[in-house]
This record gives C-alpha cells, sequence and structure tokens, in this order.
C-alpha cells in the first residue's frame, strides 16, 4: 500500500458520526406586517416604496418625474404611453442612456427590501444596473418575511439568470461616506400594486 492510500485510508476511519440537520424553523414565517417591513427596511437603505392601485398610478409618476425625451424602457405594455422602448434585443452597450428602467419582480423580502428580479422579466439582463432609475412592480401579496421563506418559494424553480436587489446602487468604501448611484441605478423606487 502506498503512502497515498495509507493516508486516504486513516482519513476514511477518522470521520465524525453522522448527526441531524439543525432545526431551523424558527427562523421561518415570522409573523407581522410584511409591507409595512419590506418598506421601513427599502427607505432605510436608499430605497423608496409607492402604493399604488394600477398601472396609471405608475404612469403618472413616469409623466411627473421624467422630462420628454428621456428613454424610458420597460417590459410592461401597461406602460407604452410614456415607454420609449420595450422588448429591447440589441447589444447592451446601446442602452447605456436609459433614464428610467421600468420592471417586475417576482417577489420582495421585508427583512431586507430586496427584490427577486427573473431574468424571462427582463429583454437585457443589463438594464437594472446600466439605468439611472430603477422602478420595479411587485404584487403586494408577493412579499414574504425573511430570505429564508424567499428561497423556499424559488428553491425548486427553474430560472437562468436571476438575482436580489435590494434598494439603489450604493458604496461607502471611501472614508466610509455613503454614496448612492456610485455603480448603477442612483434611485431605486418600487411601486407595490394589488
Amino acid at each position: 500500500m502506498s503512502s497515498r492510500d495509507k493516508i486516504l485510508a486513516a482519513v476514511a476511519l477518522n470521520q465524525p458520526g453522522k448527526v441531524d440537520l439543525p432545526d431551523i424553523n424558527f427562523l421561518k414565517g415570522t409573523t407581522g406586517n410584511h409591507i409595512e417591513k419590506f418598506i421601513e427596511v427599502l427607505t432605510s437603505i436608499g430605497g423608496k416604496a409607492i402604493a399604488v392601485k394600477s398601472f396609471d398610478d405608475i404612469v403618472a409618476f413616469v409623466k411627473q418625474t421624467t422630462n420628454p425625451g428621456d428613454r424610458v424602457v420597460s417590459t410592461f405594455h401597461e406602460m407604452s404611453d410614456v415607454e420609449l422602448i420595450n422588448k429591447y434585443h440589441g447589444l447592451p452597450h446601446d442602452l447605456q442612456d436609459i433614464e428610467l428602467a421600468v420592471i417586475g419582480a417576482g417577489l420582495g423580502v421585508a427583512e431586507n427590501g430586496a427584490v427577486w428580479i427573473k431574468g424571462d422579466l427582463l429583454s437585457q439582463r443589463v438594464i437594472p444596473f446600466i439605468c439611472q432609475h430603477l422602478a420595479v412592480i411587485l404584487k403586494k401579496d408577493e412579499i414574504v418575511a425573511n430570505m429564508h421563506d424567499a428561497y423556499e418559494k424559488i428553491g425548486n424553480e427553474d430560472y437562468g439568470f436571476s438575482t436580489f436587489i435590494a434598494g439603489p446602487s450604493k458604496t461607502a468604501d471611501i472614508e466610509q461616506s455613503l454614496v448612492l448611484g456610485a455603480h448603477g441605478a442612483r434611485t431605486m423606487t418600487v411601486f407595490l400594486i394589488e
């Protein structure tokens, strides 16, 4: 028997006994108002939440907060009154001058104010990161308490590119001074819809 085989045999004999996985159910499904908590946390990390009743409210907000000629993109046909392009499949570099992107989220997380963006909801995966301002439409009943619940919900889904986004881009690397919009969207607004 070679030295290598002796070492591997010794390691195989010296394994700890099997133990049950710890019970983490205490981390799941906390009670309380998830919508309120989501709004509180999102606001504390630099984002903004706005409760709306319909897409008309979102269109009105976009018209109010953008200037004529601003490049507004969306994947929602309900936004056709204000968007300049919709289903874009060109080069990501051609999207460099997007003022506002309005996209959908499949899930919100109350504990950290994050939204779950699936790639199939985007025409180009760079959109939420290259735009100046990001607006996300999220159904109120799609907000869960914490990341444990979020992964429970998305764990068995089949998806390609997807990501959690929590608030606008930010950094505090330089002199520990918080800078919003450092390397991505300068603002993030989440429209909470019924």
